[in-house]
């Protein structure tokens, strides 16, 4: 990959650990001052509300995280024994496999977005548009990922990246943020 790209990759790998963390950080003093409040009796309604909405965005952040850095769960039991070229084209496909899922779930999920924007998401007074359209936002941030991910395999001179899993001892292909 070119230096430009990896300042860029390098740059979107932050953002999404600050994004990330600032949403688990919100999330958590919600549901902790939800839980202080409802003690004292007075009860915060719409802290819940929001706190969920904002997990589902921090799920999409993550799993965009993830795929970046190929931390996902991934069994390759039979695959670990194929040579790297084939192991690739499997990986391509898959990638291209996915793409297509995600674009029918993005689609699926602008639509679902476009009926719940008159829709109230609680009692938070927001529209529930705002919790729908992390659907179609992480599908579009994943694909993106993933397209990355597999121009950076198949432009890898050495032979080592993959599109989804990472070669055996390979921490340094890790970027450290």
């Amino acid at each position: 990959m070119i230096a430009g790209g990896q300042d860029l990759a390098r740059l979107l790998a932050r953002l999404e650990l600050a994004i990330g963390a600032v949403l688990l950080l919100v999330i958590t003093g919600l549901v902790f001052s939800a839980a202080v409040m409802r003690f004292l009796g007075h009860p915060l309604i719409w802290s819940v509300d929001m706190a969920q909405l904002l997990l589902i965005w921090l799920c999409f952040f993550g799993a965009t995280r993830a795929m970046r850095d190929r931390a996902h769960l991934g069994v390759d039991l039979v695959v670990r024994y194929f040579s790297r070229r084939i192991r690739l084209a499997i990986e391509l496909g898959l990638a291209a496999l996915f793409i297509v899922f995600m674009a029918v779930l993005a689609w699926e999920g602008y639509k679902l977005t476009m009926l719940n924007k008159e829709r109230i998401f609680g009692d938070s007074g927001i529209s529930y548009g705002f919790v729908t359209i992390a659907v179609p936002a992480g599908c579009i941030l994943l694909s993106a990922v993933i397209i990355a991910n597999a121009v950076q395999a198949i432009r890898d001179p050495q032979g080592r990246i993959l599109v989804f899993a990472r070669a055996d001892g390979d921490a340094e292909l890790h970027q450290e943020v």
